[in-house]
């Protein structure tokens, strides 16, 4: 059975226009929820590379909303976090761009979900 990995949900929620982004981040700010964005585009090789991990990821920090922009379709977006290269991946809390990471790093990424997940946690 090929179709087996299809059924599984996933975590990441694909960003499609500059008001589903806005929605998002408003929502996830209401809700005190941080949120981690992977600005991707879909000819960019490593940026691609980057999303079964970031999949990976999602599923293993279920109090962090994960975002998938490609930048083609949501250039708003990309412009306001000052994007400058695929694959970026933006840590975001209350709105506020806490951290940001360059390049396709696997082992860093998880390294900053991690802290980003605990420094969460810590703070009530």
């Amino acid at each position: 059975m090929g179709g087996q990995e299809q059924l599984t949900k996933s975590r990441v929620v694909k960003v499609d226009s500059e008001e589903s982004w806005d929605f998002y981040r408003t929502q996830a700010n209401g809700q005190g929820c941080p949120v981690v964005v992977h600005f991707t585009a879909s000819w960019c090789v490593p940026s691609v590379a980057m999303n079964k991990h970031f999949e990976e990821l999602a599923l293993s920090y279920q109090d962090i909303l994960f975002l998938l922009v490609d930048v083609d379709d949501v250039k708003v977006a990309a412009s306001k976090m000052e994007v400058k290269a695929m694959p970026t991946f933006v840590f975001l809390k209350e709105e506020a761009q806490v951290d940001k990471l360059v390049g396709a790093n696997p082992e860093e990424l998880r390294k900053r979900i991690e802290n980003f997940a605990l420094s969460n946690r810590s703070y009530n």
